[in-house]
């Protein structure tokens, strides 16, 4: 896909000349670094393979000429955000990438409850902290971009993924509402929610996928969207299947969703 010049010097000029991406190592956090290291963005990466976001940020700055800043760290973890904030403390940043998440899938009462609190600490407390701080920053300086990875799974409940989708439900909400908050201080709000897509999401949430996007699909859509919509449902397959959905009462996409991730989960339960 096609990222014009023209859009890479409206992200520039808009948003640098740093940004902030989390979960920059793997799946859409991965594609959207390399996305604003194409545009000449110079990046603070953070994820907790510290060996890997070493390797990215040496790939990055020898294909683009960018700087770059590592923070590997682990945002499950009350000091995570610290070390992020810190990391990026004396460079000027205009843009976050909260990307950092992962999900679980199953029946809820089969499942870890350490790990169903783990997923709270950093798909939506680690995610509202680092919006909270960099918020404020870019509101003094009365511009800023901040792109939140939500989920079409987050727009009804979905058995079988519940909390999971409950918390995508948690991003959505914020990311919605700050888009009209934070756009009378010049800060562009956007979030952003992906169907399936082929990341190592699915390894770790035990789930099999059939059709499923590619990050290269939806990189690039998410990033022209950024100031110009609040919402975004990157990628054909994302907006086929929530069209298919969009004429069912709530209670009807719950039970769909259901089938549908019923059959992502089957094996499972065999």
């Amino acid at each position: 896909m096609n990222f014009s010049s023209a859009e890479q010097k409206r992200l520039m000029d808009k948003y640098g000349p740093w940004a902030v991406v989390t979960g920059a190592t793997s799946g859409i956090g991965r594609e959207l670094a390399v996305r604003l290291a194409e545009a000449g963005m110079n990046l603070v990466l953070t994820a907790r393979r510290e060996r890997v976001l070493e390797e990215l940020a040496a790939e990055l700055q020898a294909a683009h000429g960018i700087q770059t800043l590592v923070a590997p760290t682990d945002v499950s973890t009350p000091q995570g955000v610290e070390d992020i904030v810190r990391a990026a403390e004396n460079v000027k940043v205009g843009l976050l990438v909260a990307a950092a998440g992962f999900g679980t899938s199953g029946r809820f009462l089969e499942s870890s409850l350490g790990e169903e609190l783990n997923m709270i600490q950093v798909n939506c407390s680690a995610l509202m902290a680092l919006t909270h701080r960099f918020g404020r920053l870019f509101a003094r300086q009365k511009r800023g971009g901040i792109i939140l990875l939500s989920s079409m799974v987050g727009f009804q409940g979905v058995p079988y993924a519940a909390h999971y989708a409950a918390t995508k439900a948690y991003v959505q909400s914020l990311g919605e509402a700050l888009a009209v908050e934070l756009r009378s201080h010049g800060v562009h709000v956007l979030a952003a929610a992906p169907g399936p897509v082929n990341t190592e999401f699915a390894e770790r949430a035990d789930m099999r996928m059939g059709n499923a996007l590619e990050p290269s699909a939806v990189g690039i859509p998410i990033l022209r969207a950024l100031g110009r919509k609040s919402t975004i449902l990157p990628g054909f397959l994302t907006k086929f299947l929530t069209g298919s959905l969009a004429t069912l009462p709530r209670w009807g996409k719950v039970r769909m969703m259901g089938v549908v991730m019923g059959g992502m989960t089957k094996h499972q339960r065999i």
